[in-house]
């Protein structure tokens, strides 16, 4: 029973060593965001204040797990106003939400350095499954310190009232938010 019990933590001790984070580089990577202004402009908004994470165990990242959260409080439109009404309780209510986060849940192959990646999205207290696009766009190594990196970029949409976030019609500031994000990350 002993050498079960010490096997076991053997396996187990070895399964967590073989998993390998990746944090990014936050001078090479983004987080955006774009609605539709009255059905004839876009505004976009930037994320100052975020983080990524990936905890893989094989190369290809077939296995990888994307973590993302974001300062909402950070957020910038380019418009002191509008940034202003975006903390409000009517759109991402910081005070009582200051984060938006993101863990994946499944990634399955879709072509050549393209990935479906699947997960919970929470805004404003909400969590809800989405499906995002995820591309590969590269790898290599760091000059100085020799680690490898690796570049992805994310895309994708969802719709702001499955959050609870806004209240004006449609036409006026689209449903539908565009998500992108990029970034590189190093092998810790």
């Amino acid at each position: 029973m002993k050498k079960f019990f010490l096997l076991a933590f053997v396996a187990i001790n070895l399964n967590m060593t073989a998993q390998s984070v990746w944090t990014m580089d936050k001078s090479h990577s983004k987080m955006t965001f774009t609605v539709t202004h009255l059905a004839m402009s876009e505004v976009d908004g930037v994320f100052k204040d975020f983080d990524f994470k990936i905890t893989s165990s094989k190369e290809d990242f077939s296995d990888a797990v994307f973590e993302a959260t974001a300062d909402l409080k950070t957020l910038s439109t380019n418009n002191s106003m509008r940034d202003g009404h975006l903390q409000k309780d009517d759109m991402f209510d910081t005070e009582k939400h200051p984060t938006l986060t993101f863990k994946s849940t499944s990634i399955k192959p879709a072509g050549a350095k393209k990935f479906k990646l699947m997960g919970d999205l929470t805004m404003k207290g909400i969590t809800k499954p989405v499906v995002l696009d995820l591309t590969l766009i590269g790898t290599g190594e760091n000059q100085r310190s020799k680690k490898p990196m690796a570049g992805f970029k994310v895309t994708g949409t969802v719709k702001r009232t499955d959050f609870g976030v806004g209240t004006m019609p449609g036409l006026v500031v689209s449903e539908d938010v565009e998500l992108v994000a990029s970034a590189e990350f190093v092998k810790q």
